[in-house]
């Protein structure tokens, strides 16, 4: 059958399956199950004769909100916190995986680019960390401590502090999204100078071992999830930009909840490393090294496999029932 055949038979079909996508009423799981398996049948069919055409695409959409407007309307017998960090956050995190690499690969090589600036130019780390922060740094060095500043004030203040601080500059990079992605752009260039020039200050005073074991027994997962909340704001950025076949308005709608679902995923992580950096980083001199190695290690293992292979894990599992996921990344 030629395309234009296949739109022309089935067009008033799928124009009603995006009515019923749009109505709030709540739906009857067996009739949105029924739905579903039609329009997987269409998908099917137009993947298999019009693999590179607009319609599939378009299938591909309406399967994918069919399928997430069944597990909303259906009652669920698991619990549904459970459901949204086994399940959905994952299956988004594959989804969008190039927005993600995008953001680590960006990061990584705005981290060097501080590492560079900060050896060619003495005045560089003073310029991005400031003078009083230098010298007091300075002054802990001098006296044999250079991660004091972990261990100013109880171990809760700085536990609530570093969490909300934490939170607030990841959702100012996601909300940064909105500005077509250039200052969650800035947001990106911004901490990672600042984390490279401020690791190479540490190996320039010669106390880089020091260093690592202060920093990155919180900084794994920190830093890995303002990684992810960039990407976040990303996802949200290319919503407005190439909306591709849907208008853009649908696209930017899918495109907050999206973003907005891999944003919530990482506050848990952003409590972790707080609880970390207040009540176990200020210990970090007199810890034993191998017990840093764990605690280092631990938590980048789990972030690691959270964000980057379970989604994979996760794809593979629902590629097996015939699950599609949308093609936007």
């Amino acid at each position: 059958m030629r395309e234009i055949a296949f739109i022309k038979q089935n067009k008033t079909k799928w124009l009603a399956f995006e009515d019923s996508l749009k109505e709030k009423r709540n739906h009857n799981p067996d009739e949105l199950a029924g739905l579903y398996i039609q329009l997987l049948n269409d998908l099917s069919y137009s993947q298999t004769y019009y693999p590179k055409s607009k319609t599939t695409v378009y299938l591909n959409f309406l399967v994918s909100q069919m399928y997430r407007k069944i597990y909303k309307t259906r009652r669920l017998e698991h619990n549904r916190v459970a459901y949204f960090f086994n399940t959905e956050v994952p299956s988004l995190v594959y989804q969008y995986r190039k927005h993600v690499l995008f953001a680590f690969v960006l990061f990584f090589f705005f981290c060097l680019l501080g590492v560079l600036s900060a050896r060619n130019d003495q005045t560089f780390v003073r310029l991005i960390l400031g003078d009083d922060y230098v010298n007091m740094t300075l002054k802990n060095i001098d006296k044999g401590d250079p991660m004091a500043v972990y261990k100013s004030g109880n171990s809760m203040g700085s536990f609530i502090g570093i969490t909300m601080n934490n939170i607030g500059v990841a959702a100012k990079a996601y909300i940064y999204g909105l500005s077509a992605g250039v200052f969650t752009f800035y947001a990106a260039l911004q901490n990672a100078i600042m984390l490279g020039s401020f690791q190479y200050f540490f190996y320039e005073q010669g106390v880089f071992v020091a260093s690592l074991k202060g920093i990155w027994l919180h900084g794994a997962m920190e830093i890995f999830s303002i990684v992810i909340s960039t990407a976040a704001g990303y996802i949200l950025a290319s919503s407005i930009l190439f909306p591709k076949t849907y208008s853009r308005l649908v696209s930017f709608r899918t495109g907050v909840q999206d973003s907005l679902k891999i944003f919530i995923s990482i506050i848990p992580f952003f409590v972790a490393a707080g609880f970390i950096e207040g009540f176990v980083t200020r210990h970090s001199n007199t810890m034993p090294l191998w017990l840093d190695i764990v605690i280092i290690a631990g938590t980048l293992s789990i972030i690691s496999f959270y964000y980057l292979i379970y989604p994979f894990i996760i794809h593979k599992k629902q590629s097996h029932v015939g699950i599609p996921t949308l093609q936007k990344a």
